[in-house]
């Protein structure tokens, strides 16, 4: 998020406002991308004024393709990951792979598709994107909302839990002690910290993560005695205690200890299986397509591409990044369970209380395990030092995005007038209230799912993304969806999750000993294939809804495909809003640091005044800059859509994404 948002506000500023000696465009630019990612991160944040909006919360198109793919990949990948993967990994075998061999294809249509559509559009969030397609102020305003709630459900108090279940084994510390000591460290690290600095921070940790859990692999894998030796004895993983303490409150079924009969196997029953093979091809790419491809957080790193070949050519290092986690998390899951099966396999609930506070099962400690018991202490610190700032690097990018669309699309709204200090004040104001919520919903996250943490996360994502989706891909295919038809697909398809997804947290989901009591008229749907109906409901009703209106004037109708495929100019929005106009005036202020502060201002200011307003980014050293030109702004936003390619560079990519696609399909195969 972080990469985005400081490249795109340099492209939003005119490279004539800025000095000489940080340059925002040219060979320059790209020498400086080259060094040593501590000076380019000091460089950077000097580049970026964290005192204004556009510092804050924006940046330039000037990111190369390594940055672009390794940012996708830390951007998905956090704690959350190693801990959930890892956890189901443990509980029900390599099935949980595929969630991420899945994205493998929809990356690739984020590059090749969607990113071409949006730099057309001239847009830089995604409420903007279907408030020009579609026009009028409602629909901006509904994803807005809902995209703050599912930051809230599926990220924010996933990311918290997740950290706080390794400070948990590592430390011995309760959980909520945890969460709190991670917040404040985030928090700091949030808002003092400028876009730049995290940026390169964020794409070098994703190596770092790499590298970590290579290193933790192999000394799982010689622990258990090789590759093969994993596969002969996941089956024998049991605890030894088995027998209930209390029969007559509850009994013990062997299956809720036994390794599943298809845990080596990705494409599972239909019917009766936890990840049913046509639910996992049609139901998980409908989630996939709303994370990878008009999610705020993930579409914002590639709006920051240089050109769109970098775009793809980021897009494609993602894909073979996330061929990784099969080896380096749900193996190791699974080895985890073989070494330690008392506390990962745990089925007793006063027991698995004990361990891992958790009474539906400690699956989750899987991978926290593995690195607090077998890696020597140097490493073991390093590795959990790596986690916890993944995981604030992660938070840090989730709260700037959460802050990005409260303050530019919902209070900006609300205050037209505002000025940059107050939308700082109040970007960072909605974090705390954000944090705050997130942390009264960790209970649920702990009982979701039997306690598997990747499954509440893509239960919770079939609930709410589905129509998300189906709005975002009638946008760009079918011409005749109107906003009456958009508005109200939206509405009824959340009316729709939510009627499955109120009932299933208010019964709850249960667990092998004690199974949820919710009605199976209603939560016996497999959630990914809920996704599906959930999908093709929302069409139904938003084309159902359009074809009874009346349709968009054929002159503000977006002509997103034919401009990208033919290179075309970009669509007229839906009314009198540029790129560049699309923001307050107090918001188009440019501030170029000059090394030195404002003496008045300084010496108005009381110490602690000054101190503060440095600490947040915000010292009274800001100076107002000659509003743009009409031919500035149309040359500024001319350069921010161009999509034109080289024709060999173009090629290159299309090759690699088909042997991308390849390797993909093989290895399902090969683990199908």
């Amino acid at each position: 998020m972080f990469v985005a948002l400081r490249t795109l506000s340099s492209h939003l500023v005119p490279s004539s406002l800025c000095p000489p000696s940080f340059p925002t465009s040219g060979p320059s630019t790209m020498s400086t991308h080259t060094t040593f990612p501590l000076s380019l991160a000091s460089q950077s944040m000097c580049r970026t004024n964290r005192g204004t909006v556009r510092g804050y919360f924006l940046a330039g198109r000037n990111m190369v393709w390594w940055p672009i793919g390794a940012s996708l990949f830390a951007s998905n990948i956090g704690s959350g990951h190693f801990v959930g993967l890892a956890g189901t990994g443990a509980a029900t075998g390599l099935a949980v792979a595929g969630f991420e061999w899945n994205a493998l294809f929809l990356v690739l249509l984020l590059g090749w598709l969607f990113v071409p559509v949006y730099l057309t559009a001239g847009v830089i969030t995604m409420p903007q994107y279907l408030k020009k397609r579609f026009g009028g102020k409602r629909i901006r305003l509904y994803l807005s909302v809902l995209s703050l709630f599912m930051y809230i459900f599926t990220k924010i108090s996933v990311d918290m839990f997740s950290g706080a279940v390794f400070i948990q084994q590592a430390l011995g510390w309760n959980i909520y002690v945890a969460v709190i000591a991670l917040l404040i460290i985030t928090t700091i690290y949030t808002v003092t910290g400028g876009l730049a600095a995290l940026m390169f921070t964020d794409t070098i940790q994703s190596f770092v993560m790499i590298g970590g859990s290579c290193v933790l692999m192999g000394f799982a894998f010689n622990a258990v005695g090789g590759y093969q030796a994993m596969f002969d004895k996941y089956m024998q993983a049991l605890p030894r205690q088995t027998l209930s303490p209390n029969p007559a409150l509850y009994n013990i079924s062997a299956s809720c200890y036994l390794p599943r009969e298809d845990s080596f196997q990705m494409m599972r029953d239909a019917v009766v299986s936890d990840m049913p093979w046509p639910a996992v091809i049609l139901g998980l790419s409908i989630n996939s397509l709303w994370y990878w491809c008009t999610d705020q957080v993930i579409v914002q790193r590639c709006l920051a591409g240089k050109n769109l070949t970098h775009v793809k050519a980021g897009c494609i290092l993602c894909g073979y990044l996330k061929l990784l986690p099969m080896f380096l998390m749900v193996m190791p899951g699974m080895i985890s369970r073989i070494l330690y099966p008392d506390e990962v396999a745990c089925v007793i609930p006063e027991e698995c209380k004990r361990i891992c506070g958790t009474e539906v099962g400690c699956s989750n400690i899987a991978y926290p395990k593995l690195v607090v018991s077998l890696m020597p202490s140097g490493l073991r610190g390093l590795m959990l030092a790596v986690m916890l700032a993944a995981l604030m690097s992660s938070l840090a990018s989730i709260f700037n995005s959460s802050g990005t669309l409260f303050t530019m699309d919902i209070y900006n709204r609300l205050r037209p007038q505002a000025s940059d200090k107050e939308l700082l004040i109040v970007g960072r104001v909605w974090i705390l209230l954000l944090v705050g919520v997130s942390i009264a919903w960790i209970p649920v996250v702990q009982a979701a799912q039997g306690g598997q943490l990747f499954d509440y996360i893509q239960s919770v994502s079939s609930y709410l993304a589905p129509p998300i989706a189906a709005i975002f891909l009638l946008g760009l295919f079918v011409k005749r969806v109107n906003e009456q038809g958009a508005f109200w697909g939206l509405v009824g398809g959340l009316a729709i999750g939510m009627a499955r997804m109120i009932p299933e947290f208010f019964y709850g989901t249960g667990s092998c000993l004690f199974p949820s009591t919710c009605p199976r008229l209603i939560c016996g749907v497999h959630y990914l294939y809920f996704a599906f109906i959930l999908f093709c409901l929302t069409a139904t009703i938003a084309m159902g809804v359009s074809l009874c209106t009346s349709p968009i004037p054929e002159k503000h109708v977006s002509r997103e495909e034919a401009s990208y495929r033919k290179g075309g100019k970009p669509f007229a929005p839906q009314g009198p809003c540029s790129l560049l106009d699309s923001f307050p005036r107090a918001t188009r202020r440019v501030r170029c640091k000059s090394g030195r502060s404002n003496p008045k201002a300084a010496a108005s200011s009381g110490r602690l005044r000054r101190c503060l307003g440095w600490f947040c980014g915000m010292a009274a050293d800001s100076q107002e800059q000659p509003e743009p030109s009409p031919e500035e702004k149309a040359e500024e936003l001319r350069r921010l859509t161009d999509i034109t390619e080289h024709p060999t560079w173009r090629r290159i990519v299309n090759i690699n994404a088909v042997v991308m696609m390849a390797l993909a399909i093989f290895l399902w195969g090969y683990y199908a």
